[in-house]
């Protein structure tokens, strides 16, 4: 198969997942706010598998911050927070698989904090906002992430050829 045509390929894959994985949160009111555990943070762990992993990460954050009704500004930083965790777990995929989270999570608690209180007016402390994006990030991302990563592991050949 042409590269080109896979790295599009798995990346839409990859994108198309994390748009299911977000509305279907979203139903149960945890894919924005405060207090968010996005089921589909937990693929910010691909890209310790494939650079493909970083377009279908940040398009598919893109449009399920569409589709889940967030005001621009924070399609636009939320998108760029889960893009940002993604480039650093690429970078970092040499060193450990245990390190494949920890940048989507402080990506994601440090900036989204900021678009809560400066986007939609949220009253709470910016080190309280840390705290609960924090606390669902490293659920989604640390706990969900890293089940995935070893599930994926085993059969990486076969997904990321």
């Amino acid at each position: 198969m042409n590269k080109r045509v896979k790295f599009i390929t798995q990346s839409a894959a990859i994108a198309a997942i994390y748009i299911v994985l977000t509305v279907f949160i979203s139903a149960f009111g945890l894919a924005n706010g405060a207090i968010q555990i996005r089921l589909s943070e937990a693929l910010t762990i691909l890209p310790y598998f494939s650079l493909s992993a970083l377009p279908g990460l940040f398009i598919g954050c893109l449009i399920s911050n569409l589709i889940t009704g967030c005001a621009i500004w924070d399609v636009v930083f939320g998108s760029i927070a889960t893009l940002i965790g993604a480039v650093f777990t690429y970078l970092l995929k040499n060193k450990s698989k245990y390190l494949a989270p920890i940048a989507p999570i402080l990506s994601n608690s440090i900036i989204i904090p900021f678009v809560l209180i400066y986007v939609y007016g949220i009253k709470d402390a910016w080190w309280f906002l840390f705290l609960t994006v924090g606390i669902g990030e490293v659920i989604s991302c640390g706990v969900l992430g890293i089940m995935l990563l070893n599930i994926i592991e085993k059969n990486k050949n076969l997904i990321f050829k």
